[in-house]
């Protein structure tokens, strides 16, 4: 039988701490009082100050600066990205695709390489064989997505891709499954007009169509 187990000191404190933070008594960026000065205020000793400042400092809260101190770096605790994806509905999924997908596709334009330009075509004809189950297509689907967000060469672009990918494959199946029908002609025309825009290095072509393919599930989604 689980018993009812005492919260440790360290947790009282970086709890405590946090409610002060939150309260507004430090500012952004200033620097926090001293371990002795810490712990006589919330009743602990310094080695429980060091362990609390760390538990905030591993949530983002606090950053320890060697020789300078402690300092505030955010106001509260940022909730956990699986977290937030997880809560979110499939129309803010697909409104972050659009800004994460049409800048990647321009910027791919402009940068692609010819390692690039075969990995996208290899995935968009994966994409066009792969239409047995919704699983599998949607899978495809990701995957030229994702060819065409690495040819934008911003690392970071494409581990925000990656950071949708569970959440909007989800979707994605849902959809497919009540439309009862995908990988159609139309289809693979429009991304096969992506692979020719960011291939010709047309900019405004290859971000205008995959804001417009994106935007065209958004419709369906919101009026289905």
């Amino acid at each position: 039988m689980e018993q009812v187990r005492r919260e440790p000191l360290a947790d009282q404190a970086a709890r405590l701490l946090l409610e002060r933070i939150r309260s507004g008594e430090w500012s952004l960026g200033e620097k926090l009082p001293g371990e002795t000065t810490l712990g006589p205020q919330l009743g602990v000793g310094r080695s429980t100050v060091r362990e609390a400042i760390r538990q905030l400092a591993g949530q983002g809260v606090l950053a320890t600066r060697q020789g300078a101190g402690v300092f505030l770096t955010a106001l509260d605790v940022t909730e956990d990205w699986d977290a937030v994806l997880r809560r979110a509905d499939i129309v803010a999924v697909i409104e972050a695709r659009i800004a994460i997908e049409v800048e990647a596709a321009a910027l791919a334009a402009e940068r692609r390489t010819p390692g690039d330009l075969a990995a996208i075509r290899a995935a968009l004809d994966e994409r066009a064989a792969r239409r047995s189950t919704a699983e599998e297509h949607v899978d495809a689907d990701m995957a030229f997505h994702r060819a065409v967000v690495a040819a934008s060469g911003n690392a970071l672009l494409v581990e925000l891709f990656d950071g949708f990918v569970p959440r909007s494959r989800a979707s994605m199946v849902d959809m497919l499954r009540l439309k009862g029908e995908f990988g159609g002609a139309d289809d693979h025309d429009v991304h096969a007009r992506v692979l020719a825009a960011v291939a010709d290095g047309d900019v405004k072509a290859a971000a205008d169509l995959s804001r417009a393919h994106l935007l065209s599930i958004k419709r369906w989604v919101v009026h289905r």
